[in-house]
């Protein structure tokens, strides 16, 4: 159960029931959150937590000669004498500015990658429990490396979080060797693996996996504690049993880095996690074909509203009348009002708001879940309610069983339990608020090595889908004569085809990188900054992609990247731009869409309309503005419902057990 913190929000955090460390759920009001939201703003705003990273990071340098001529066994055994002093927390802030100087000088040994004064500042303030904000480019994952090392030498089990297996696998492939110098084990959770492996990654000093397995791992332990007794009585079979049989997957919420941390704090923390068992039912396919075939027949405006902004379909009097008269002769649940009508409005989103190279994709004969996000497929996860059986329908595909909830829990719910939480991002100041106010997080920007070159070429707003891909072909050939290499960044598998298309159109080789093709995503991504190439990409190529530049590059002006359609959130579209323009190099951007795209259709249908028949000036960028700022306003309203919805289904279902 939750336990309160304080008065707004004062007082130490109290940990948690679970037989390892973790915090227990905070308890605020409403006069915290708003406190916190103000706060989290201004201070990520103001530059005196970056003065102080600097002063340290300065110290840090100070200590550099101490190490650089002392051999490795020596650097180990300096490292080795600091542990006591790191494991029992004493001696202030010296021991640690010492441990990041030693680990520093182990990364230029074994990696021949010595960390930049603002990446030590970056790495500072991760091992303090904050989240950064660094410009992409600027080399998030070697700044995690001290952070991760330094918290793993004080006895903490680590775990660095990103958003998909191939990053996590990545990461810990380029850092093994600095963490394997100091005699620190390194563990990496697959989504294939089996419950032994698993086990053996996380028994590892620092654990690299994505937020996905993270949390489903974690509902796994939930679930097993419920069924196995109490956190105490666990914790007593630790103290009599062998530890390599540890009843459990994780070791406690210690420590986590999270990279990307924009986008697993908030853009996925829209949807809670719930780890389902399958039911099998074989009535239930010709229960959803029967909802199929009375959706296809109701109308829009008569029978049904669609609400486009919020992704919601509602039954009118009519239409709730023909469901009604098309039910009299069915029978099982077409014979209660409620479910024959949560069931119609199930199948009409199938058929209006879900479609193939959308939403989804079809592979392999099942129902693939694109993150809108990322661009990649969520194999292993489906939507509730029926919904993902009638798109099975929809699409001909064989029917999988209805899924029954065994533990659910929200982002929010799950990250705020770490002892010490951090995060790394690209994009972040404008959310500082929002994660003071849920995660705790105070915010901090980090100043870039070298100035920024990339450059912004020009903003075009077309009338029609099919004039904004003329254009786009257009504009990446222009720019592949003149040796740049240009980067075509689309919302969907669907438009990624269609750019393909169109450069085809004017004999132009491409490389296409979406849901549907990710085999050869590091191979695609290396060569993305070679001259003469076009890659055409869905936000599968927007995060945690380094796109290196090849010989003459830099003096044809850099890789050219091509936005297709703005995204709901104008930090995604920061993502895609922040590709071009790394660490110093020449750039240039630009952004070509239509007024048919979904963001303007959807969340400022009226304007859009004006924009289309008028030329008012600076109408065009007012409309991407009000659009953006309407969805993200949504956006924000659906994460905080959430988290009111998981606290009030605590409350209620308190006396079952824990939902989780």
């Amino acid at each position: 159960m939750p336990e309160a913190a304080g008065l707004f929000g004062l007082g130490r955090s109290r940990l948690g029931t679970a037989p390892h460390p973790e915090l227990a759920d905070p308890v605020s009001n409403g006069v915290d959150r708003w406190l916190e939201r103000r706060v989290g703003a201004v201070t990520a705003r103001v530059p005196f937590r970056r003065w102080r990273l600097a002063r340290l990071a300065r110290r840090i340098d100070a200590m550099a000669p101490d190490y650089a001529d002392i051999d490795d066994e020596a650097l180990r055994a300096a490292a080795f004498a600091l542990r006591p002093r790191l494991l029992a927390r004493r001696g202030g802030i010296e021991p640690v500015l010492e441990a990041f100087a030693i680990v520093r000088e182990a990364s230029d040994r074994v990696l021949g990658k010595r960390q930049y004064r603002v990446q030590i500042m970056g790495a500072l303030a991760l091992y303090e429990g904050r989240l950064i904000e660094m410009a992409t480019g600027e080399g998030k994952t070697l700044t995690g490396l001290p952070a991760a090392t330094v918290a793993a030498l004080s006895g903490d089990p680590v775990h660095v979080v990103t958003v998909n297996d191939y990053l996590a696998g990545r990461d810990a492939d380029e850092l093994r060797g600095v963490f394997e110098f100091f005699g620190l084990t390194v563990g990496v959770i697959d989504s294939d693996m089996d419950t032994a492996d698993r086990q053996r990654a996380y028994r590892a000093d620092v654990t690299f996996l994505s937020n996905n397995n993270l949390t489903f791992d974690y509902l796994r332990d939930r679930v097993g504690l419920r069924r196995g007794g109490s956190g105490s009585r666990l914790r007593a079979q630790a103290l009599t049993t062998d530890h390599g049989r540890q009843p459990l997957m994780l070791r406690g919420l210690a420590f986590a880095i999270v990279d990307e941390a924009d986008s697993v704090f908030v853009d996925e923390a829209r949807t809670p996690l719930i780890l389902s068992s399958t039911a099998d039912d074989p009535e239930l396919e010709r229960l959803y074909q029967q909802a199929l075939d009375l959706g296809r027949v109701l109308l829009e405006g008569r029978d049904f509203e669609l609400d486009s902004m919020r992704r919601m379909i509602t039954l009118t009097p009519a239409g709730k009348a023909i469901v009604a008269s098309a039910a009299a002769s069915l029978e099982g649940l077409w014979s209660i009002r409620k479910a024959r009508e949560e069931l119609v409005q199930q199948a009409l989103s199938a058929l209006h708001l879900f479609h193939s190279g959308h939403e989804y994709i079809v592979e392999d004969g099942e129902i693939r879940i694109v993150d809108e996000f990322t661009g990649r497929t969520m194999p292993d996860r489906s939507w509730q309610g029926g919904l993902h059986q009638i798109i099975e329908v929809k699409e001909g595909l064989a029917v999988t069983g209805r899924k029954e909830t065994l533990a659910r829990i929200t982002y929010q719910r799950f990250f705020r339990r770490y002892v010490r939480l951090s995060g790394m991002t690209g994009t972040g100041v404008e959310l500082s608020g929002e994660f003071l106010e849920t995660y705790g997080l105070g915010t901090v920007r980090i100043p870039t090595h070298r100035k920024r070159r990339r450059r912004h070429v020009s903003t075009r707003f077309c009338k029609t889908n099919s004039k904004r891909w003329s254009m786009v072909a257009q504009a990446a050939a222009s720019r592949h004569a003149a040796g740049q290499p240009v980067l075509i960044g689309t919302r969907s598998v669907e438009a990624s085809e269609e750019a393909a298309k169109a450069l085809s159109r004017l004999g132009l080789d491409v490389a296409v990188l979406n849901a549907r093709q990710t085999a050869d995503e590091a191979d695609v991504v290396a060569r993305a900054g070679q001259s003469g190439r076009i890659t055409v990409a869905t936000n599968i190529a927007g995060r945690g992609t380094d796109i290196s530049l090849g010989e003459g590059v830099r003096e044809a002006g850099g890789l050219h990247v091509i936005l297709t359609e703005f995204h709901e959130s104008a930090r995604i579209d920061r993502q895609l731009y922040g590709r071009s323009g790394r660490q110093g190099d020449p750039g240039t951007t630009q952004a070509i869409v239509s007024l048919e795209d979904d963001l303007f259709t959807r969340f400022a249908p009226r304007l859009t309309r004006l924009v289309r028949a008028t030329r008012v000036p600076g109408g065009a960028s007012l409309l991407r503005r009000l659009a953006q700022r309407r969805a993200e306003a949504e956006h924000a309203t659906t994460r905080r419902e959430q988290t009111a919805l998981d606290k009030k289904l605590e409350r209620a279902l308190a006396f079952a057990g824990a939902i989780e």
